[in-house]
């Protein structure tokens, strides 16, 4: 080993240390990011800036874009969104993910967002479990304590000088989770700064006091015509010449990364102003930094020797030749770690870091990291020939180096994980390019030591094993309650994703060994040191480079297909099971387990599949037994080696994020309901995405998907009805010109099911044959109690009798978006509310037109049908029926 590379892996521990949470948080499934002359510069001027914001509110979207875009970019302090929740509870407009599913949408959503505008983001452990009308319900539901805690740990990692809120502490914030984002804020404002409140996280951070809390208020809060004289105002709307746009700008094209929400914007140009309210701390008169020293300054005398320097960078820098700072870059680099040793000082006998010192020259340290490497030119990717593998896979990681720097480099070491070798010392000249690989045994050939290292117990079991050292998001390997995540690791708290299961490590000299083009004081800040991911990549005929996450998967992953199996009767059914190989030559035996009063044959199932990746559908029959109502659950569970595995594999795949791997349970619901129905043919127009079509054919209807041009009264007519998916008047354009044909269906004599539609958006103004007005009312409490107000009528008595039992057990919420007001010759036929407010009557509006009938639903059949409820099936079997007098 040569006395270079000696020198580098002694300096090593410290160097990554200082840097590890940049390496975490780099994008993957990306290309490695390669920054313009402009971008550089900008990152030179960030340097002298040390100042910190943290915004706060409840979900993804939330966020104001257009401020994050300006702090960061425009102020040049580091910028953060706390977001409370992942989103979970929200509905999909690009496809039928709900809950956890959606929450990983919107996590990466929120990511593509952050990597526009500049932004970092942050999560708690809390749950989206719907929407709530009130701060004491989210309350009841969340554990607040842990949310506040997951609040003032994130406050005292990144010591945010000011903390901004999106919504008030109040009804006007218009969701139970707004307003106690707003409240939690407030408290962790406090909290944050004293020792005494969750001093468990004192062994790894500081209290930490902010200098104000604002409220961030906008249009949907301010009365029309309000004074606004008593708000601090600013104005965000700038045109930043070195990215070429203006924050209204960027911040459109962060916001519309919020695809499953429906939340494209047009880019604002010209004045932007921002109005912010104190809520807590010291008064700021023109600026919400007022006050706040964002100069080195701050750091004592030779905190200004590095703004002089910095300042000396930024004078001297010559886009058309960014190399040339790279002499520069290394001294500081050097200059900052001699300050943070200076800063050392001994408390009570031991050495600890000051920890406003610490914070920011290491923060700065990774700063000048990443600008080395970005000045550098040179270009470093790992990638792998499989999009996944799993744990005792081999693995071969091909490593491409390119020379961009205008000198000769030395590649000294490279290594995956913890594993470095040697490669010769290779030196390439400026162009010259170099692919090598990198072979381990396994991906994880101790997983003991894997889990040891992300601080968990080894599990005892091999279901838990492969769920925690598979890919399966951090969140989501502990089952959570209905209110939150668990996260036993401290250190995983408040961080958006799980890191790179695998990573390169690279060191690169500039210059030769014998001729290195940077000698300062220690020979060890010659080199750079990249870190990537290990990513799958292809190239598509279409669209070019690819690049995937590697993936980590089980020997065998058990995909049951379907999500719910409903029985109207005792015969039996067919249940496809899918298995997928994560392995060659994978062998063993396939079971469902089901609960008493079923019949499942036949009982196990042997499979022998050859091929990794290789997948083969294996059927049971499944049968209730006896004539009783009931519900349960099947699960699927395969056994391997003498190891039982009961976990499938989804893959989530949307062009404007990576994709996300997830291992649900391989489970469904078993219903024996007692139901009438008759033969018939339904026309099924998807909207914004569900699932309900699946549920409509496991009660034996023969279901056709139609397409918008077959909205045709005259095609129309072979169907006793058409349902409409939800929000198909949001997202199905052709719906403007086909009302139409659509009505002179129903007048004819169909029979046509509307599900929820959005009171904003709606691609006409009537969506009804008479007027209704649609609104955000809804009743958030799933088992709200209630009342059939016309027993008689069809609707509620044929051929199923509907009774208030049959709106038990949903899940979630009961319904939204109902109609405030309708035309009288509109029918309503339940009533129920949340507590403590005025009863709803018009979840559901039925009204004759013609020889037909027209039903408007808000209620979630695109939640109950999934998930099994009974009476769902039956009143859903019901609005199908309407009108049909004769039964099998």
């Amino acid at each position: 080993m040569s006395l270079t590379r000696r020198l580098v892996r002694a300096a090593l521990p410290a160097f990554l240390a200082l840097h590890s949470s940049f390496f975490l948080s780099e994008a993957q499934a990306q290309a490695p990011k390669t920054y313009s002359s402009s971008e550089i510069l900008l990152g030179l001027k960030k340097l002298n800036v040390l100042g910190s914001v943290l915004y706060i509110a409840a979900h993804p979207d939330d966020e104001n874009t257009r401020l994050i875009a300006y702090m960061a970019n425009g102020r040049l302090v580091e910028t953060g969104y706390f977001s409370c929740t992942r989103g979970d509870g929200g509905q999909n407009l690009i496809g039928p993910e709900l809950r956890e599913q959606l929450g990983v949408i919107r996590t990466q959503e929120l990511l593509a967002a952050r990597r526009i505008d500049g932004g970092r983001q942050f999560f708690s452990r809390a749950n989206d479990f719907g929407f709530s009308k009130t701060p004491d319900e989210t309350f009841k539901i969340w554990d607040k304590e842990q949310v506040l805690a997951d609040m003032v740990w994130v406050i005292r990692q990144r010591r945010p000088d000011v903390l901004i809120t999106r919504f008030p502490p109040d009804a006007r914030a218009g969701h139970g989770h707004h307003t106690a984002s707003a409240i939690l804020a407030a408290e962790a404002f406090d909290a944050a700064g004293d020792p005494k409140r969750f001093p468990e996280q004192l062994q790894y951070v500081q209290p930490w006091q902010p200098k104000r809390l604002l409220w961030n208020t906008g249009s949907f809060f301010v009365k029309p015509g309000e004074n606004m004289d008593g708000y601090l105002k600013i104005d965000a709307g700038g045109y930043n010449a070195l990215l070429g746009q203006s924050y209204g700008e960027i911040a459109a094209r962060s916001r519309s990364q919020h695809r499953s929400q429906g939340f494209g914007s047009a880019a604002q140009r010209g004045e932007a102003l921002e109005y912010l309210q104190l809520v807590k701390g010291e008064k700021a008169t023109k600026d919400p930094l007022e006050g706040v020293d964002m100069t080195w300054k701050k750091l004592g005398l030779d905190g200004l020797k590095i703004q002089k320097e910095i300042d000396a960078i930024i004078n001297s820098y010559n886009p058309s030749q960014p190399t040339a700072s790279l002499s520069s870059l290394f001294e500081l680099h050097e200059s900052l770690v001699s300050f943070r040793l200076q800063s050392l000082r001994k408390v009570q006998g031991h050495v600890k870091d000051i920890p406003e010192v610490d914070f920011w020259v290491n923060q700065k340290l990774e700063d000048v990291g990443q600008l080395i490497k970005a000045c550098s030119g040179i270009y470093v990717e790992a990638t792998v020939a499989q999009s996944a593998a799993t744990v005792s896979d081999p693995l071969t990681v091909t490593i491409d180096v390119t020379n961009r720097s205008g000198a000769p480099i030395t590649l000294l070491e490279s290594g995956v994980e913890n594993r470095n070798k040697s490669i010769g010392d290779p030196m390439l000249v400026d162009g010259a390019s170099i692919r090598y690989t990198h072979t381990q045994a396994a991906v994880a050939p101790d997983i003991a030591q894997k889990l040891i290292r992300a601080g968990r117990e080894y599990p005892k079991d091999s279901l838990t094993t492969y769920l925690h050292i598979t890919s399966q998001p951090y969140w989501l390997v502990d089952k959570p309650t209905e209110g939150m995540y668990k996260v036993p690791d401290q250190a995983q708290r408040g961080t958006p994703q799980n890191a790179a299961f695998a990573e390169v490590k690279v060191w690169v000299l500039l210059g030769t060994n014998k001729k290195p083009l940077y000698m300062g004081k220690s020979e060890v800040l010659r080199t750079i040191h990249f870190s990537v991911p290990v990513q799958y990549k292809r190239t598509d005929p279409a669209l070019g480079e690819l690049y995937q996450p590697l993936t980590v998967v089980p020997p065998v992953a058990v995909n049951v297909v379907g999500r719910a199996y409903v029985f109207a009767d005792n015969q039996p059914k067919t249940v496809p099971v899918t298995l997928k190989a994560g392995r060659a030559n994978a062998k063993g035996s396939v079971a469902l387990q089901v609960p008493a009063g079923w019949k499942v044959e036949p009982a196990s199932i042997d499979f022998t599949i050859a091929n990794k990746d290789e997948e083969r559908t294996v059927s049971f029959q499944v049968a209730p037994q006896g004539n009783q109502e009931s519900t349960g659950q099947l699960r699927a569970v395969a056994t391997l080696d003498g190891q039982p595995y009961a976990r499938g594999i989804q893959q989530i795949n949307y062009p404007h994020i990576p994709i996300q791997t997830l291992f649900p349970e391989a489970v469904a619901p078993l219903v024996k309901l007692d139901l009438k129905r008759r033969k018939q043919e339904i026309g099924y127009l998807m909207g914004a995405g569900d699932e309900v079509p699946d549920a409509l054919r496991q009660l034996g209807y023969r279901v056709t998907m139609l397409k918008p041009e077959d909205l045709h009264a005259e095609f129309l007519k072979r169907f006793d009805a058409v349902v409409l998916g939800v929000r198909a008047y949001n997202t199905v354009d052709r719906l403007k010109f086909q009302q139409k044909e659509l009505l002179e269906y129903v007048e004819k004599g169909g029979n046509l099911v509307v599900q929820y539609t959005v009171n904003r958006g709606t691609v006409l103004p009537e969506i009804g044959p008479y007027p209704m007005q649609l609104s955000n009312d809804r009743v958030t409490v799933e088992d709200a109690p209630v009342t059939i107000t016309r027993p008689q009528h069809p609707l509620m008595s044929a051929p199923n009798k509907i009774t208030p039992e049959d709106f038990k057990g949903w899940v979630q919420e009961q319904g939204l978006y109902y109609p405030s007001s309708w035309d009288p010759k509109y029918q309503t036929v339940i009533s129920s509310q949340d507590p403590g407010e005025q009863p709803k009557q018009s979840a559901i509006l039925v009204t004759d037109y013609g020889k037909g009938h027209y039903i408007y639903t808000g209620l979630s059949f695109f939640r109950e049908l999934p998930a099994g409820v009974p009476g769902a099936y039956r009143l859903i079997t019901n609005m199908i029926e309407l009108g049909k007098d004769k039964a099998n």
